[in-house]
């Protein structure tokens, strides 16, 4: 039997906002598809040269009622990257909260605009303890 990953599906209330946050943590568009008939958009977003990864933005025209406002039956998205201080200064930069900061230079996590939990892991060894985000304290939950 072989399994193949296809993608992570997140059901989104505001289509440019998530579509925005995802871009600040450097996921590129790589397909979009529109539904007349039943009145939806997809939006398809994976990290550069990374295209067999995305992450599906689904938007009800309609809106979405029956969408949890924690979104907490999803557990969280993750992803790798460089520099894992620089990455969450940059978020924060554009008005991201980090909910639980980078205290051991190893993870954080965020929340995207439809509180879809994000996990950002740093490649390689962890970075060495530093401020602001080593006395920084958690933010909410993720």
């Amino acid at each position: 039997m072989t399994i193949r990953y296809l993608h992570t599906m997140v059901r989104v209330l505001d289509l440019d906002a998530s579509i925005a946050f995802y871009r600040l943590l450097g996921l590129e568009e790589t397909g979009r598809m529109e539904s007349q008939q039943g009145r939806f958009t997809l939006v398809f977003l994976a990290p550069p040269g990374q295209p067999d990864c995305p992450v599906e933005l689904t938007f009800n025209w309609d809106g979405d009622p029956g969408l949890p406002s924690d979104s907490r039956h999803f557990g969280h998205l993750a992803y790798e990257v460089d520099d894992l201080y620089a990455t969450c200064a940059h978020l924060q930069a554009n008005g991201v909260t980090i909910n639980r900061p980078p205290r051991d230079g190893h993870m954080a996590f965020v929340r995207s605009p439809d509180n879809v939990s994000v996990e950002l892991l740093q490649k390689g060894a962890s970075l060495a303890p530093a401020e602001p985000w080593q006395s920084m304290p958690n933010t909410g939950h993720w």
